[in-house]
């Protein structure tokens, strides 16, 4: 009876059985193939690492994690699957190839290396077969240091700025991802794709950045022109005939500002290309005067090639950018662009134009908050401008002090006669400009006190906001309608037009605080792409991009020796 029971248990019924024996024959089976996976590429990359041989990691930087990432993992690979690339493989891939929308070269990780691996190399989708036990190892290793590389980049940028661009004052971006993690993670099965997207810059600035070089490339393959520089001396106008015309006529119509038409001369400037060219100044951010001097031929002749270029040293710029929050509100200066934007939640509140440092006195690249206003301020005058400049005009001129509504306070504020006072030699003194309509400052100067001495100010100059260059400042910001500007800071009913006019003629300078502290956020970018996808670019008037672009399109080894 006993056996009779033990026989007709659940556990002995065929219906049950059956499926035990499947999920058995299954469990064996996979750990065949395992033991087969084992013992093809598991092993070799075993082998590498207990052998100590540098190979294929010989000038990587992050061997160590490599080979602590395999070690946890027990040699398993990745990026390989029954021989050829798996699904995580081909995605690592293509994130390589497509890290020049970044702006950066595919060739930094790896990719003509890994290409000399193909199975296919003729071919633009390639494909990796039949490879030896050894190319299998450098194939799987490649691609992990690929990982690595591109995570860093992505993240930080390939270029430390602080040893190439002493005009960058950011605080230095600290690395806030474990590569190594993030590895295990894409091991694990997330997507290579959605990883590296978490190490972009939290701007929307970035994404369409991508966007916009994608559609360069693209524009790029479909480019016949020669694009060669046709120096331009003087103004063109219209009606004058000139050998650049033409060259300069394909460039409008290559970027569809013109249409093809029939013309009778083609070194005239006609009307019809007269027309396009200010569709082409307004679309940069030119005057469209439909004048064609030096600065507009520059522009004009720049390649698709160049475009790519520029976008990709600003994209650099980009990763360098410390963390912040860029739905906050903020004030943000284009030193490039020559303008200022109130942005709240990354809309543009108010706009201005500005005037910025000169070349030899050029406006760094940081953020400081802004905390108040001075009304109908004083213009302490700095030690270098007074040596420079205020000296050797006292010197010509005895009454330029008073003719210039200057005067001479000591190391208490306290006025005394300038006459009394040998500048050039006593010190303990300084030289300020008291308040005025003539005042260097203008009526009224925004301050976010920083080590630098830089603020935004208004200026009795305002003719110059007319000009395309405004490179004109000793570092300071001047800005355009500054009563305007005053008005949406304050954000106070009280202060309305009259009272704010009030404030900016007084004989005295009058301190306003604000209620809440206004990051100030100034930042050099000669390319950016707006929210509707439109690539913008600007002249490089403190010359920065090309030492930029030589460093982001070297080699990571000669990067490293530099």
């Amino acid at each position: 009876m006993t056996n009779i029971r033990l026989y007709n248990t659940p556990f002995m019924n065929k219906k049950i059985f059956i499926p035990i024996a499947a999920v058995v024959l299954l469990a064996v089976g996979l750990l065949w193939f395992f033991n087969q996976r084992r013992s093809d590429i598991t092993d070799e990359l075993e082998q590498y690492f207990i052998s100590g041989e540098a190979g294929v990691l010989a000038e990587s930087d992050y061997a160590v994690s490599i080979e602590e990432f395999y070690t946890d993992r027990e040699y398993m690979e990745v990026w390989l699957f029954n021989g050829s690339l798996s699904k995580n493989g081909e995605e690592l891939l293509e994130q390589i190839e497509d890290s020049k929308y970044d702006g950066l070269q595919p060739e930094d990780y790896h990719l003509e290396r890994i290409y000399a691996l193909s199975s296919t190399p003729e071919k633009e989708n390639k494909k990796f077969r039949n490879l030896s036990s050894d190319e299998k190892v450098s194939l799987e290793l490649l691609l992990t240091d690929a990982f690595f590389r591109l995570a860093h980049d992505l993240e930080n940028g390939k270029v430390n700025p602080s040893s190439l661009d002493p005009n960058w004052k950011f605080e230095e971006k600290e690395t806030e991802n474990n590569y190594s993690e993030m590895l295990k993670e894409v091991a694990g099965g997330s997507s290579v794709e959605k990883t590296f997207e978490k190490l972009y810059p939290n701007s929307d600035l970035y994404a369409q950045g991508r966007k916009a070089i994608q559609e360069l490339y693209t524009i790029q393959k479909n480019d016949t022109l020669t694009w060669e520089f046709e120096p331009v001396e003087g103004a063109i106008e219209v009606g004058d005939q000139h050998a650049a015309i033409p060259a300069l006529r394909k460039r409008l119509m290559f970027w569809d500002f013109l249409k093809p038409y029939e013309m009778a001369d083609p070194t005239l400037f006609d009307s019809t290309m007269f027309a396009g060219l200010q569709k082409y100044q307004e679309s940069n951010g030119m005057n469209p005067d439909g004048i064609i001097g030096a600065l507009v031929a520059e522009s004009l002749n720049k390649s698709p090639q160049n475009l790519i270029d520029i976008a990709s040293i600003n994209m650099e710029r980009l990763r360098w950018m410390p963390k912040m929050d860029w739905d906050q509100e903020m004030v943000l200066v284009n030193i490039a662009n020559y303008q200022l934007d109130y942005m709240k939640n990354q809309d543009t509140a108010f706009t201005a134009k500005v005037i910025v440092g000169k070349e030899y006195n050029e406006s760094p690249t940081f953020t400081a908050p802004m905390s108040y206003i001075v009304f109908s301020p004083y213009w302490n005058i700095p030690e270098s401008i007074t040596n420079d400049e205020i000296i050797p005009s006292v010197k010509k001129n005895p009454n330029y002090l008073s003719q210039k509504n200057m005067e001479v306070v000591d190391g208490n504020g306290a006025v005394v006669k300038a006459s009394q006072v040998n500048l050039a030699k006593e010190t303990g003194y300084r030289v300020r400009q008291k308040p005025g309509g003539d005042n260097s400052l203008g009526l009224v100067k925004f301050m976010f006190p920083n080590d630098y001495n830089i603020y935004i100010h208004d200026t009795p100059a305002r003719s110059l906001f007319e000009r395309e260059t405004r490179a004109l400042s000793h570092g300071c910001i001047r800005i355009q309608n500054p009563d305007q500007f005053a008005k949406i800071l304050i954000n106070d009913k009280s202060w309305d037009d009259e009272k704010i006019q009030e404030a900016m003629h007084q004989e005295t300078e009058e301190v306003v605080k604000l209620e809440r502290e206004i990051p100030v956020v100034l930042v050099y970018m000669t390319f950016w792409a707006d929210k509707d996808g439109k690539a913008n670019f600007r002249s490089d008037v403190y010359e920065r991009d090309a030492a930029l672009l030589k460093a982001l399109r070297s080699s990571k080894s000669s990067l490293d020796q530099a």
